[in-house]
């Protein structure tokens, strides 16, 4: 099996456990949102943790927080939000908006990029946040309410994203930093439920334990395959593979906890997969005459 196979099969590993997670996070629906977050950070960071001890990155840990803290702190910030409104979703019956919020996501950074960075869109591009944004309108006007968990979870992942780029360091070792960070609030906050305090701690049996405990490999583990996967796979690929995960979001919504699917859902996603469309064919050409100028560059320089 070739390199780039490995890291197709590691992609699909990866969306296939962020897709199906609703049906995890159903399962700790008794438990109060905050608390998931809390138990979540944790545990990630003991998973993180023991990966950095084995592939003897600590000390790398240290310079990077010495150096970029204040900047993981608000990576922080925005991925804590991200993971607490996911989590809340699932419980309070909104799994379809969640993933909706991760079908907008790609289309929202693009619109960051040309705002903060000052990347210029083509007309497909524009085509494609214009299809989005009236999906988003057309929701908004047709129930009567706006989307503000898929808005929520797209803009967050976007800015996300946008200080990733800042960082430029290790997937593993950025995102150890992060719930590092986080990991003083969670123990604040645990340890005041646990004194009783707003209603006192809800996961105190051993089945919760052990579905908690579960997430901090659930968090690690895709992220680490993730990015196996971009560096064996084309960007391009990988980012077509990427629509697994609110793909199977969806069907978890729909078919297994029975969401209702309104005609303004069906016109709003419509909208949203044909931008989708629009803005993965216009990628797929934009890397294939990249490609194209890169072979005939090679072949000039041979002449």
């Amino acid at each position: 099996m070739s390199d780039t196979q490995r890291g197709i099969l590691a992609m699909l590993a990866a969306c296939t456990v962020w897709g199906l997670s609703p049906l995890f996070y159903k399962l700790l629906a008794h438990v109060p949102p905050l608390e998931v977050l809390s138990y979540r950070t944790l545990w990630s960071l003991a998973f993180f943790g023991a990966v950095l001890i084995l592939q003897r990155q600590i000390g790398e840990l240290r310079g990077f927080l010495g150096r970029r803290w204040h900047v993981a702190a608000l990576a922080a910030l925005l991925i804590s939000t991200n993971w607490g409104f996911y989590i809340w979703s699932i419980q309070v019956g909104r799994a379809m908006e969640a993933s909706l919020g991760y079908y907008m996501f790609p289309l929202v950074a693009v619109l960051l990029g040309a705002l903060v960075f000052g990347e210029r869109l083509g007309t497909t591009q524009w085509l494609a946040v214009a299809l989005a944004a009236t999906g988003v309108l057309v929701l908004t006007l047709g129930l009567g309410l706006v989307p503000v968990v898929a808005l929520t979870l797209a803009v967050t992942f976007g800015l996300y994203g946008l200080i990733k780029k800042q960082l430029r360091s290790g997937a593993i070792l950025s995102v150890t930093a992060e719930v590092l960070l986080l990991s003083p609030l969670a123990l604040f906050w645990l340890g005041w439920l646990g004194s009783g305090a707003a209603g006192g701690a809800q996961a105190l049996d051993w089945t919760s334990q052990a579905l908690l405990a579960l997430s901090g490999p659930m968090t690690a583990g895709p992220l680490i395959l993730f990015s196996y996967a971009t560096r064996h796979v084309r960007l391009a690929t990988v980012g077509l593979l990427q629509y697994l995960n609110p793909t199977l979001q969806f069907l978890c919504a729909a078919l297994v906890f029975g969401e209702p699917f309104t005609r303004w859902h069906g016109i709003t996603f419509g909208l949203i997969w044909a931008a989708l469309g629009l803005y993965s064919a216009q990628a797929l050409l934009s890397e294939r005459a990249a490609r194209r100028r890169s072979i005939n560059a090679g072949r000039s320089g041979t002449v």
